[in-house]
Order: C-alpha cells, then sequence, then structure tokens
C-alpha cells in the first residue's frame, strides 16, 4: 500500500528482475530462441531476455524466460512478434520475491523481512 515503492518496483523505467513461466502453442523454434536472447524489435523499442531456458528439455513449448524490462505485457508480445501464442503465463519471481509454497489463487502477508527487500530494491 506504499505508492512510491510500487511505482518504483512496476514502472518500466526501473527495470525489475522478472522470471515467467510461459506455455506455447507449438515448439519454440531454435531461430526463435537465439532472437529472443539477441534482441527484437517491437512497436515501442528493442527488447531482450537476460535468460530463456526450457523448463523441461523434453517439450520445447515450456519455457522460463527472465526478463528486466517491464513494458506492458512484455512477454506475450515478445513471443506473439514472432507467431507463438501463449497459452498460459505465471510469473514465478519478482523483485525478489517468489511464489514458492502457494497454489494458484492462493495469497499470504508479506513477512517484515521480504517488505525490506522490497523497501531496499526499489531504491537501487
Amino acid at each position: 500500500n506504499d505508492g512510491e515503492i510500487a511505482e518504483r518496483l512496476t514502472h518500466p523505467s526501473y527495470d525489475k528482475k522478472k522470471i515467467y513461466q510461459v506455455s506455447l502453442d507449438k515448439e519454440l523454434s531454435d531461430e526463435d530462441y537465439h532472437k529472443i536472447l539477441d534482441g527484437i524489435t517491437l512497436t515501442d523499442g528493442d527488447v531482450k531476455a537476460d535468460e530463456l531456458e526450457f523448463i523441461d528439455a523434453g517439450d520445447r513449448r515450456k519455457v522460463g524466460i527472465e526478463i528486466h524490462s517491464g513494458k506492458n505485457r512484455i512477454v506475450r508480445r515478445i513471443f506473439d512478434s514472432l507467431g507463438y501464442n501463449v497459452k498460459a503465463l505465471d510469473r514465478v519471481y519478482f523483485a525478489g520475491l517468489t511464489k514458492k509454497g502457494l497454489k494458484k489463487g492462493e495469497w499470504r502477508y508479506l513477512t517484515e523481512g521480504e517488505i525490506n527487500i522490497l523497501k531496499i530494491g526499489a531504491y537501487v
């Protein structure tokens, strides 16, 4: 409920680290894999993933992507620009926080330590 911290954590200009698990409608090609890592041009500028990995070596439709860009719907737009339909998208890491131990739809209050991590991270 701190507007200034929320702004610093979510505004694109602050480039906070986010990790997503993405399920695609088809297998990610080697060519597109490298395009995402090397950088692609979208209507609002260039973007590239910091890291991109297959979640399961046997399934090239599920990837993990680490990105710092805070542009609106950036992960969906990256894959859409290459002809993929994102079937499921799950942010699993944001600004030092994970969803570990939480089931879909569950939530919990942040610990004091997590709040401090966010406050420190918002100003770094």
